[in-house]
């Protein structure tokens, strides 16, 4: 094939898959309400490049939130799974698609130019993404509810017996100090994507996304010799990826019909 076809293939295959991963990424901290607290494009960002197996490392005022010394500089390795799906099903599917021209069969070279070419141009915008991926974000607790203030001494727990022992120093002052600075509390913590772990991470997923594509999309062509395979791993395969695929439809629409009902939808 002609190189400049094999580019346009893979620009368009990345793309919309990294717009649909940042679309559900952006629309996910702005329902939680996110964007409030910092900037919603590194927020996206940082949240794509975790939904591909990155990592981000937060620092700042984490100690306001009890984490000290290595806890608060480990690196978070959460996975938005909603994210990741997203991207993986428009990725494996642009992919797939892309491969039916070459009729029933593909030589073994050009399955290897195109999906080298889409996995480097994947790291090349997840490289985009973990420089972007680096903010603070102010949280104020009384955004989160926290706007009572704890009983002071005198009260009903200055009345503990002081055969409780240290139980006894909640009446103090002990307790209801450190709830009140919490309370008060206005901690600015950063977050930055680790470029180094993000990028093995995304390489191992987009491989992944890649070679399951591949198994599970019977009509997809294959290279000679794995004609075998084609007739007896592939329907199996793609049985079991269409059950996986309706279970999470359910889910959401599941969820769908929740949020219609409740107070608080978002």
């Amino acid at each position: 094939m002609r190189p400049g076809e094999l580019l346009l293939s893979a620009v368009a295959t990345v793309s919309w898959a990294f717009l649909a991963m940042a679309g559900v990424a952006a629309l996910g901290l702005h329902l939680v309400g996110a964007d409030g607290a910092g900037a919603l494009g590194p927020m996206t960002a940082a949240a794509v490049v975790l939904a591909v197996g990155g990592s981000v490392t937060p620092a700042g005022d984490v100690e306001a939130f009890g984490l000290k010394g290595a806890q608060a500089h480990s690196a978070v390795d959460i996975a938005p799974l909603g994210v990741g799906l997203v991207g993986a099903l428009l990725l494996g599917r642009l992919f797939v698609r892309s491969l039916r021209g070459a009729g029933a069969v593909i030589g073994r070279a050009e399955l290897a130019a195109r999906a080298g070419a889409v996995v480097l141009l994947f790291l090349l915008v997840l490289a985009g993404l973990t420089w972007a991926g680096n903010d603070t974000v102010t949280i104020d607790a009384a955004t989160l509810g926290l706007t009572g203030r704890p009983e002071r001494p005198g009260g009903l727990l200055e009345k503990l017996p002081r055969e409780l022992g240290d139980i006894a120093d909640i009446g103090s002052g002990l307790l209801p100090d450190r709830i009140e600075r919490l309370i008060d509390a206005k901690a600015a913590v950063g977050f930055t994507v680790e470029a180094g772990r993000s990028l093995l991470g995304g390489a191992v997923w987009v491989v992944a996304v890649l070679l399951i594509a591949l198994l599970v999309a019977r009509r997809a062509p294959v290279p000679r010799g794995l004609e075998a395979a084609h007739r007896t791993v592939r329907p199996a395969a793609s049985a079991l990826y269409g059950v996986l695929v309706l279970a999470v439809g359910a889910g959401l629409a599941a969820a769908v019909y929740a949020a219609i009902g409740d107070d608080h939808p978002r």
